[in-house]
């Protein structure tokens, strides 16, 4: 199972009570107040961390609390305060207030900290009341509670390259030969059900470029039909974005239609995504409507450069590859 969202609630650490403390010695019969500090309460800190891949984690434990400051003591000692609560999330992550929706925060990259939750303060002890108009006072503060908050954590994949595309157009066949990836490749629908990302060298040019696989677009996805939203979000931090269209005419279909159909399930979803960079790769040109269906398309739409490709017997790669970088240089 792959977890790329899910609800928590969290909770800062209380504030340490002050102290009320008298100094007691036998040859001081009237020692002045001693009474220290609360500590602080631990804070809840998120942290990206790019060994982590998803959200398990938080989806079977939900609630986490940071550790509470202790209270103050006698002879000034003020009480520690409280260990934060560190919580590693994959890069990515989008941190919502589940309530209001609003967006809090975004992990991008890695090891980078946000402060979610600060904790409470820690009261006075009652040395800090003494004056020259209150020499025993008796004077003390409790500590304050720590925040808390419920919150949504919302995993993006973060890639240069977005495949996109309906089941079967072959995507995990094209990342398989193109990157250091190795998704599950088969010939029925869905094989890709978790979001993968692959690294395509380029040692000549001392370069990389990350292309992500999601899963399989259907029609209606934009109303979260199939995996609908789930597969969606994955593509929006995406710089690029491939179409990649069956030349094979598989189901039926033309990649006319798919390309029609994909870009109205993006628009539908979210505009922005439309406006996005784009390339167009037509994979399965060795099949033998391939050279049909391509043609057609070049008559439909004069203006679009498509690229065809065998992925399986990687045809027509290098030529994608170098284009690819090309829009990372």
């Amino acid at each position: 199972m792959f977890f790329d969202e899910t609800k928590v609630i969290l909770k800062a650490g209380n504030g340490g009570d002050g102290c009320m403390s008298f100094l007691r010695q036998k040859y001081m019969p009237k020692g002045g107040p001693n009474g220290g500090n609360g500590g602080m309460g631990g804070e809840i800190i998120l942290q990206a961390d790019e060994n982590v891949s998803d959200l398990r984690t938080y989806h079977f434990k939900k609630q986490w609390k940071a550790k509470n400051g202790e209270p103050g003591r006698g002879s000034d000692q003020n009480g520690k305060g409280g260990e934060p609560c560190i919580l590693k999330v994959p890069l990515g992550t989008e941190v919502r207030d589940l309530d209001s929706g609003d967006i809090i925060c975004e992990l991008m990259e890695h090891e980078q900290e946000i402060l979610l939750l600060e904790g409470g303060k820690g009261g006075r002890g009652n040395a800090t009341f003494k004056s020259s108009t209150n020499q025993t006072p008796r004077q003390f503060t409790e500590g304050k509670p720590g925040m808390e908050g419920a919150f949504v954590f919302t995993l993006k994949t973060i890639a240069d390259v977005g495949l996109v595309g309906f089941p079967n157009a072959g995507k995990s066949t094209l990342l398989n030969v193109l990157s250091n990836a190795k998704p599950k490749v088969d010939s029925y629908p869905f094989t890709t059900l978790v979001p993968t990302v692959g690294v395509i060298d380029y040692p000549d040019d001392f370069k990389t470029v990350t292309m992500a696989d999601v899963p399989g677009l259907i029609e209606g996805a934009a109303e979260n039909r199939g995996l609908g939203h789930r597969f969606l979000r994955h593509i929006e931090r995406c710089r690029l974005i491939l179409f990649l269209l069956d030349l094979a005419g598989t189901d039926g279909r033309t990649p006319i239609e798919d390309f029609l159909h994909l870009q109205k399930e993006l628009q539908d979803y979210d505009e922005k995504l439309v406006q996005k960079e784009f390339i167009i790769v037509g994979n399965k040109i060795d099949e033998e409507n391939g050279q049909k269906n391509l043609d057609e398309f070049r008559i439909r739409f004069p203006d679009r450069e498509i690229f065809s490709i065998s992925a399986i017997l990687e045809d027509g790669l290098d030529e994608l590859k170098a284009h690819l970088l090309s829009h990372f240089s």
